[in-house]
């Protein structure tokens, strides 16, 4: 080991004694029943079974702000010494001893732990197929343990360094479904509600402990390996089970092989749940995502779920099987996350859509740069662009420098040899340098202590593929030039005939450029040549840039409504709207039935340009009003209502009723759509 990895070593250790070094807890079997839902109480018993590893006089069990706790040691010891934010347990512990605590709770969790419509109407208008049939809202209890703790509604361990074995029985009604970590091993009937029994063989952290109740169907696929692969869905959108996990499979069975380490644990599930924190979370087995990624078949070439997915998946592994010790570390588990979905990406899109995808990370990376933003990958206080991004961007620099085979034979040494611990990135670098037989002291020190960015050795990875090399290449060369002969004849630059030709992206770079230059010689005919392609992103391009539409390619832009493209129906129909006035009603009417996304970003829109069309639909107009102030209730995801109070915002019409939802809305758990809330309502006083 070099004498840089040895200091890190040291330090880090160093850093993370605390109770670890006295305890360690073995197992938890937890009986988690639920009373008052509007109340949001849960209660339950947990038994945990322990090991003394140095002699203590006292323990401790991470709970937050519980009404009731007390335990019993040992079955004969009984205390409940509690100061608010643990269970004190004090004994003349002996190293080498075991011993088991039972402990019984009562809480109202304040966060990690989420109800969702159980204090609002049962009833909401709403329905993609039909926007008039009531449907029953969803009711549902989530929990999210990274960055929240599991202990405000479970009495756990929060250091994420004690890694635990968990089984949870959860009561609840049984027309829910429950789904927790692990296989499900039994469900009984107990005392008129259904008891589900969950069986985990392996130990985790214990923010990894997730829950997920609501009323869901599921598809069971296989992978090549024989683990099952649970995916959950609203009954209503049998329709959308397809394209929302469109490739989960060959992700899945990609990641097994890519890795070379089976995957860890008995199943995998994946569960949409409303108003998430987050695109995603890896809980052990047991993803929980925004229901927002449910989409249709449309939907997908613009939201799909493909990339949360793979990088949620890729955790399992990441994070979950081995994770951080610290902050510090957290690249191991994003970086590797983010670099292992973009491989399995590749694997289904190709190799463009991967260079690509890896000429936007290094954008965002070099714009945080410039910014003066960047800092070292082992700063536990980086942005998320550093630690996903950049850390994706480590590892691909690190294949490069030893081959593809060192650096596959490093990561499987790295997972088999650290699986069910905590790491360092020490233990990762020390596998490769084993392998490879390279010192990396050299690379560790530009990639993960130095802030600022390796751009030149970033740009000679991206110049192997063709369109990426051009895209760096036009960046700072004007690439719609032209210059004339010597009889003052026109003659294009090479570049334009990149339009016809290459990966979408370059022809939308090429666009981009086009529409900001009118008197461009050839500019119509490039337009032209844009609106007849057959990639949707090409036309998307046009939508999106084209906002003063020249008359005579009016009616090419009015086929842009007609594209399988929610983006492109949504802008081209606020624009059309604004360019052509005379129309308005033309362009509403073809509208008028297109929901859009799960936020319903067309009908929303629809309805607010419905609201200031004078005499289009006049005696309907105290329904579009009713229905977008509507959007702005509880009943209703976070995304639809923040849609819904920016229109009325924008078109002064959020009355007293909106008002209050916003009010309301100030105090909701997903703290951006809270933040937005109270901007908004402080800029409308």
């Amino acid at each position: 080991m070099n004498r840089f990895l040895f200091i890190l070593c040291f330090t880090v250790g160093f850093l993370h004694a605390q109770q670890t070094e006295y305890v360690d807890f073995k197992t938890a079997k937890a009986d988690i029943v639920f009373g008052n839902l509007s109340k949001k109480e849960v209660s339950g018993i947990v038994t945990y079974k322990f090991q003394i590893l140095k002699d203590v006089d006292s323990i401790f069990v991470d709970a937050y702000s519980f009404e009731k706790i007390e335990y019993i040691l040992d079955g004969k010891i009984n205390g409940n010494q509690y100061n608010g934010k643990q269970l004190i347990i004090k004994s003349s512990f002996k190293a080498n001893t075991n011993h088991k605590i039972d402990i019984v709770w009562k809480t109202n969790p304040r966060k990690a732990m989420y109800f969702i419509g159980w204090d609002s109407e049962d009833y909401v208008a709403s329905s993609d197929s039909d926007k008039n049939r009531n449907s029953i809202e969803k009711k549902q209890i989530w929990t999210q343990g990274q960055g929240k703790y599991t202990s405000n509604w479970l009495p756990s361990i929060d250091n994420m360094n004690d890694k635990i074995e968990f089984d949870l029985s959860i009561t609840f009604d049984k027309n829910y479904e429950v789904i927790t970590n692990g296989k499900l091993i039994k469900i009984e009937d107990y005392f008129g509600k259904t008891k589900w029994y969950y069986d985990m063989q392996q130990p985790m952290s214990s923010y990894l402990v997730a829950l997920a109740i609501g009323k869901y169907n599921k598809k069971v696929a296989y992978s090549k390996s024989g683990i099952p692969l649970e995916m959950y869905y609203y009954p209503e959108d049998t329709a959308k089970v397809e394209p929302t996990y469109r490739y989960t499979k060959q992700i899945f069975d990609f990641l097994e092989e890519e890795l070379s380490v089976p995957y860890p644990w008995q199943n995998y599930k994946q569960v949409p749940v409303k108003d998430f924190l987050y695109a995603g979370m890896e809980n052990t087995s047991t993803t929980i995502f925004a229901d927002s990624f449910v989409i249709d078949s449309i939907a997908f070439v613009d939201k799909n779920y493909v990339n949360v997915n793979a990088h949620e998946l890729a955790h399992q592994w990441f994070g979950d099987l081995v994770t951080e010790t610290s902050g510090t570390h957290h690249w191991l588990q994003e970086g590797f996350a983010t670099y292992y979905a973009l491989l399995a990406e590749r694997d289904i899109f190709g190799d463009d859509y991967y260079y690509w995808r890896l000429y936007e990370y290094a954008q965002d990376l070099l714009e945080q740069d410039e910014a003066g933003g960047s800092t070292s990958l082992l700063d536990s206080k980086s942005s998320s662009t550093t630690f996903y991004k950049k850390g994706a961007w480590v590892l691909l620099m690190l294949r490069e420098r030893v081959g593809d085979a060192a650096f596959k034979k490093g990561v499987k040494n790295y997972l088999e040899k650290n699986q069910f611990k905590n790491v360092e990135t020490v233990d990762f670098i020390s596998e490769v340098e084993k392998v490879s037989g390279a010192d990396l002291s050299a690379f560790v020190n530009t990639w993960l202590i130095e802030k600022k960015l390796p751009i030149k050795e970033i740009h000679s990875v991206l110049e192997k593929n063709d369109n990426t090399s051009f895209l760096i290449t036009i960046k700072d060369t004007p690439y719609l030039s032209y210059r004339t002969d010597d009889n003052n004849e026109y003659i294009p630059s090479s570049l334009v005939h990149e339009l016809p030709n290459g990966y979408y992206p370059i022809k939308k770079a090429v666009l981009e450029e086009l529409i900001h230059k009118p008197n461009y010689p050839t500019y119509k005919s490039l337009l032209l040549d844009g609106f007849q392609s057959k990639d949707i992103k090409v036309r998307q391009a046009i939508a999106q840039n084209l906002t003063e539409i020249p008359s005579e390619l009016k009616t090419e832009y009015e086929t842009l409504l007609d594209d399988k493209s929610y983006i492109t129906i949504e802008t081209a129909l606020f624009n059309l709207w604004k360019n052509f006035p005379q129309e308005r009603d033309t362009y509403l009417n073809k509208t008028k039935d297109i929901q859009g996304f799960s936020d319903k970003n067309i009908r929303i829109l629809w309805l607010a340009l419905t609201l200031i069309s004078p005499d289009f639909e006049d005696k309907n107009i105290r329904n579009a009003y009713n229905e977008l102030t509507d959007y702005t209730s509880s009943k209703y995801g976070f995304e639809i209502r923040q849609k819904a109070f920016q229109y009325l915002n924008q078109i002064q019409a959020c009355n007293d009723v909106c008002k209050e939802n916003l009010e309301q809305a100030t105090k909701h758990h997903n703290w951006r759509f809270s933040k937005f809330s109270k901007e908004m309502l402080k800029s409308m006083q």
